[in-house]
């Protein structure tokens, strides 16, 4: 396949600039994520496969130039056992891009009378939304950080504009460096671009995917033949409905929330693809991703990645969301995801290692290794912002969990009106603040639950807390489950 480049030059003289496409309905693909990850969790043997199918730069489809390579980090990130098979040797930093073409963002595409502006297989183009994956042998766990697509931020050469705007103007390098500059300097190795095309086919390929859309979702867009209708529900979503699902962001929380629908997505996935019936889909899926990615992984990385995450349970994986807010924005004025720096600097600290340029000269630092120094046995409960979720028939029971919290000194404690994506026959107290430790320690006041590190949860709070059905009026907390 054929696909053209965007003209990009970075830093030394400026990029040159590239008109970007007209905006359409967008697209937040986290999901594309697991295009890699539906690959590199199917254990070593996928990986042995890989080997035997892909050259040594298997899926590298816009070549770079010597200034675009030297965005990535050049660390060597493999090691090789005794009998010659490729490991891990450090923490590694992948960012995914999943690319939403349609005719009009190609400038060379060939005039068409459709009546509307088909999807082209391409990576030109905004990134509708971004992650960046993170494996790290060193605490053996995999972190998805994701990057709403309206973060308000500078690109090089562009000036303060929308972070989806980078791959528009410089492809897959200017947005890494976007990435980078973003968070405080941290070192990319990798990239992963995937197109939404790709993306109805790799579900499809993994045989669908088991999921509670969690409310009727509508919407029509006749230019671009996009037509949303979800009813509420469990259900089996093949490709298709699974991109309605990835495409809707027309309710109240517009880009957040369908970060967070699909990182309970990629959870539903992840469990899926570790499945020992995936290995069958392989080769259907290798067809796919030759087709439908791009990346400058090689093939000794992805097995070794492969021999990673194959090893990993449901536990090991963490997902969490650029620490911002919404703007205010004034009649006629863009939308932003407004970055917070100082939880920016928590997030590049803990999961990064990025050590900050300065200190706090007060003892107000909200860090998570400032408030463990002052309190070894977690943050004071009167400190923690604690939300707690439940279906609205169940207010009764919300309280009853209320009330244990406040008994055991929790009393930042409120009731969301917002319900959680799907029944849960298990409650989940989830770190939406990203330390799971907090979590951890307020299922010890509850007596039961299981620790999630994502943000799914209530913006704003340290953690919010799902309620299941493993809940009762008599709880106690003698009721802990292992």
């Amino acid at each position: 396949m054929s696909v053209s480049k965007v003209n990009y030059r970075p830093k030394k003289g400026g990029p040159k600039k590239v008109q970007p496409p007209k905006k359409g309905s967008g697209v937040n693909w986290l999901l594309m994520g697991f295009g890699l990850s539906a690959i590199a969790s199917l254990s070593t043997a996928i990986g042995a496969l890989l080997a035997l199918s892909f050259t040594q730069t298997p899926l590298n489809q816009v070549r770079l130039s010597p200034d675009e390579e030297a965005v990535f980090n050049q660390e060597e990130t493999l090691s090789y056992s005794s009998l010659n098979v490729p490991e891990l040797r450090r923490p590694i930093n992948i960012l995914v891009l999943g690319i939403k073409s349609l005719s009009t963002d190609i400038p060379d595409y060939p005039e068409t009378n459709l009546g509307y502006h088909p999807l082209v297989n391409s990576f030109q183009g905004r990134s509708d939304s971004m992650m960046l994956l993170r494996l790290d042998p060193r605490k053996n766990e995999v972190v998805v950080l994701s990057i709403p697509r309206d973060t308000r931020t500078s690109v090089e050469g562009v000036g303060i504009t929308k972070i989806n705007d980078a791959n528009a103007y410089g492809g897959a390098s200017l947005a890494t460096e976007s990435v980078s500059n973003l968070l405080n300097g941290v070192e990319i190795d990798r990239y992963v671009r995937i197109n939404v095309q790709g993306v109805e086919k790799l579900i499809d390929a993994l045989g669908g995917v088991d999921f509670y859309v969690p409310k009727d979702m509508k919407y029509t867009d006749h230019s671009q033949r996009l037509y949303i209708d979800l009813q509420e529900g469990q259900q089996q979503l093949d490709g298709q409905k699974a991109l309605q699902l990835l495409r809707f962001r027309y309710d109240a929380l517009g880009d957040v929330g369908r970060v967070q629908r699909q990182q309970a997505l990629i959870r539903a996935l992840t469990e899926q693809a570790l499945s020992p019936k995936t290995v069958l889909r392989i080769p259907e899926i290798l067809g796919i991703v030759r087709s439908h990615i791009d990346t400058n992984l090689g093939t000794n990385e992805l097995i070794a990645m492969a021999a990673f995450m194959g090893q990993k349970s449901r536990s090991d994986f963490q997902m969490v969301m650029l620490p911002g807010d919404f703007n205010q924005p004034e009649e006629g004025q863009p939308s932003y995801w407004l970055p917070s720096q100082r939880g920016i600097t928590r997030v590049a600290q803990d999961i990064f290692g990025v050590q900050p340029d300065y200190f706090y000269a007060n003892d107000n630092s909200d860090s998570i290794e400032a408030r463990r120094e002052a309190d070894p046995y977690g943050i004071a409960p009167s400190r923690v912002r604690v939300a707690i979720q439940t279906r609205d028939s169940d207010k009764e029971i919300a309280q009853s969990v209320a009330n244990q919290l406040i008994e055991s000194g929790y009393n930042r404690v409120f009731i969301s009106t917002i319900p959680y994506n799907e029944p849960t026959t298990k409650t989940r107290i989830v770190a939406q603040g990203g330390d799971p430790s907090i979590a951890a320690r307020v299922r010890v006041a509850l007596g039961l639950g299981e620790v999630l590190v994502e943000s799914t949860g209530i913006l704003g709070t340290d953690v919010t807390i799902q309620v299941g059905r493993d809940w009762t009026m008599d709880n106690e907390p003698s009721t802990i489950d292992n």
